[in-house]
């Protein structure tokens, strides 16, 4: 979605005050959890839905150990 809007992870980071590690921890698919209002930013800044940037693989913290 960020290629598609032509912005870049420290771009996005600036505007929603997140710091460019934490940001890239999302997108990588590192995090283990992301609060509603830093979704909420996200999607704003990209105008996009929550389905638009995240994806659900199944997996239970369980299973990954």
């Amino acid at each position: 979605m960020m290629a598609k809007r032509k912005i870049s992870l420290n771009e996005l980071s600036e505007r929603i005050g997140i710091t460019p590690t934490n940001l890239s921890i999302l997108k990588t698919g590192k995090a283990k959890a992301i609060r509603f209002s830093t979704l909420e930013m996200i999607c704003k800044e990209l105008d996009c839905q929550p389905g638009d940037i995240l994806e659900w693989d199944g997996k239970t913290s369980e299973e990954e150990q």
